[in-house]
């Protein structure tokens, strides 16, 4: 084999590497990849909307959080993590019996693609049993953090029959961006749902993975907004648990 051919071939070999490591991160962490499993994103209505919040409870801003929902009428999903959970047993109480729905963000927030299957299982049980051993009822919905996962996430979830959900609208509110920013996001992210047909799943947080108390105060702001938008433009906000 001549060196113009082994040269040839090495690139080929690169090429493809590539190509797999693209398809593989793209399938870990792009949030509209179904590619290790299905995920919920949202339902085919453009009209409708469901407001997601992670990475709560936090005593700071979700009883705020709570008050504008209600006065709006709004039901929205919350998806927690269990060390805030096992803090916070009468706010996460509240949030349920105000009717909102109520998932699993793991225990402690890993990026969970990286880690081994025992973390992974481990992540998820500790924060379903907080959640459910405040709530006496189960949980059935999952959203992975960072939305990074792999197929033994599916499995993980599977085993405690949870339904991972993703979005497909990002606030990208965990940044000091101020809600205008934060509605700006949200906007491009709804319209390029409705151009497509679909239903909005807009990613949001009322708390932060780092420690109890983060400021949210910009979302509930950008939160504001929407509501008093959507009430005009005939969207419906929803619950995740809509969509399937």
């Amino acid at each position: 084999m001549s060196p113009t051919e082994q040269l040839a071939i090495a690139a080929a070999a690169t090429a493809a590497v590539a190509s797999i490591g693209g398809t593989l991160t793209y399938a870990a962490l792009h949030p509209g990849s179904q590619l290790f499993g299905r995920t919920i994103i949202a339902g085919n209505n453009p009209l409708e909307a469901a407001l997601t919040y992670d990475d709560g409870p936090n005593d700071a801003v979700t009883d705020d959080l709570l008050d504008l929902l209600a006065a709006h009428n709004a039901r929205v999903t919350f998806f927690m993590i269990g060390k805030y959970v096992r803090q916070q047993h009468a706010l996460v109480r509240r949030i349920h019996a105000s009717g909102h729905l109520i998932g699993n963000h793991t225990e402690t927030h890993p990026w969970l693609a990286w880690q081994s299957d025992r973390v992974i299982r481990e992540e998820l049980q500790r924060c379903q049993h907080a959640i459910e051993d405040t709530l006496g009822c189960a949980v059935h919905y999952f959203r992975p953090p960072h939305g990074a996962r792999r197929p033994a996430v599916f499995r993980a979830a599977e085993e405690l029959e949870l339904k991972v959900v993703q979005w497909n609208a990002m606030g990208l509110d965990w940044r000091p961006i101020g809600a205008e920013r934060i509605v700006a996001n949200l906007d491009r992210g709804m319209a390029r749902a409705q151009q497509r047909g679909r239903g909005a799943n807009l990613l949001l947080h009322d708390g932060g993975d780092i420690a109890m108390g983060a400021d949210r105060s910009a979302t509930i702001a950008a939160t504001a907004t929407l509501l008093q938008r959507w009430s005009q433009q005939g969207i419906k906000p929803v619950t995740v648990d809509a969509w399937g």
